[in-house]
């Protein structure tokens, strides 16, 4: 199949991909970043047959090893000029941050008719940015699935991690119709449930529903560190903590390294989101400041119907 091609008549989709059937869906993926997401990938990939080899590249050789022994991966490398040149999908599940200083890295080794994607939270401009920096003859196609742990590491990695999640892919007027039928393919035989947005859509809103929440549990222990010795009968306060507690902060075990990058990247729409969650937590201290029991009440209840939706 040629993918050198640019976008083609949707129509013919279909029967592209049932060439694709009978075969792997790609011969060599490298995956760059064997944590969490990097690792379930590379599981699901192996177990769905949808790539004849997996090559993981990452810093720590023990790590790599590991995946290896899980099944995740079936070779590694330190460095990726060798392994990249070779593959004809490359997903980047490293921070967001070093996307573009490994694209310069390596971008000109590809083959033509390469795809890059990745598994990060924000795109925005950042699609833009990688779309620039890759050759004519090699295609960018943003996909984002919107799986997860609290625990980052391939230690925790799980075939079944994308299986009935939400996986968004973020084309532009750039990107190839073949290819982004081919990632689209690959996130669907997973399991997830896939469709599209724009970029700079896509980071506003996820900033609101993924970024803002994990803030907001950053900021809550915090709060309690703060908190921390007023009373002297009081001790630990994590020791009287219950159920409450754990579920709304749970995701502030995440990353750091991971969530410093995502803040940087979106802080834009966070700084405006930030200031929106401020203004609601103002309207609850006045309420509490003038014991506003109806008041109160009204705004839980909201609250409560809102978080049904959720359910």
């Amino acid at each position: 199949m040629n993918f050198d091609s640019p976008l083609v008549n949707p129509t013919l989709l279909p029967s592209i991909m049932s060439t694709v059937h009978s075969e792997p869906l790609f011969q060599h993926v490298t995956i760059i970043g064997i944590g969490l997401l990097g690792g379930s990938l590379g599981l699901a990939l192996k177990k769905q047959g949808l790539a004849k080899t997996v090559v993981g590249i990452g810093r720590r050789q023990e790590n790599l090893e590991l995946a290896v022994q899980m099944g995740a991966i079936d070779q590694f490398f330190l460095e990726p000029h060798d392994a990249v040149s070779h593959s004809d999908l490359i997903v980047l599940a490293t921070p967001v941050e070093t996307y573009l200083p490994q694209i310069d890295l390596w971008g000109k080794d590809l083959a033509p008719s390469a795809i890059v994607s990745d598994v990060g939270s924000v795109k925005g401009q950042l699609v833009s940015k990688v779309e620039a920096r890759l050759l004519p003859s090699t295609f960018f196609v943003g996909a984002h699935p919107i799986a997860g742990k609290e625990k980052s590491g391939v230690a925790h990695a799980d075939s079944h991690l994308f299986q009935d999640a939400r996986c968004i892919l973020t084309p532009t007027s750039h990107t190839n119709a073949q290819a982004l039928e081919r990632v689209r393919h690959l996130w669907e035989t997973v399991g997830s449930v896939v469709s599209s947005m724009d970029p700079m859509d896509h980071d506003w809103v996820f900033g609101a529903v993924s970024h803002l929440p994990h803030i907001a549990a950053f900021s809550l222990m915090h709060t309690l560190e703060a908190l921390q010795g007023r009373t002297s009968q009081a001790g630990d306060l994590l020791n009287f903590s219950g159920g409450g507690l754990r579920d709304t902060t749970r995701i502030a075990a995440s990353s750091p390294e991971m969530w410093r990058d995502i803040c940087v990247a979106n802080h834009e729409n966070l700084v405006e989101m930030v200031d929106q969650y401020i203004q609601q937590l103002q309207g609850f201290r006045e309420k509490l400041s003038k014991r506003d029991a109806d008041g109160l009440y009204d705004a839980i209840a909201r609250a409560k119907a809102s978080r049904e939706r959720l359910i």
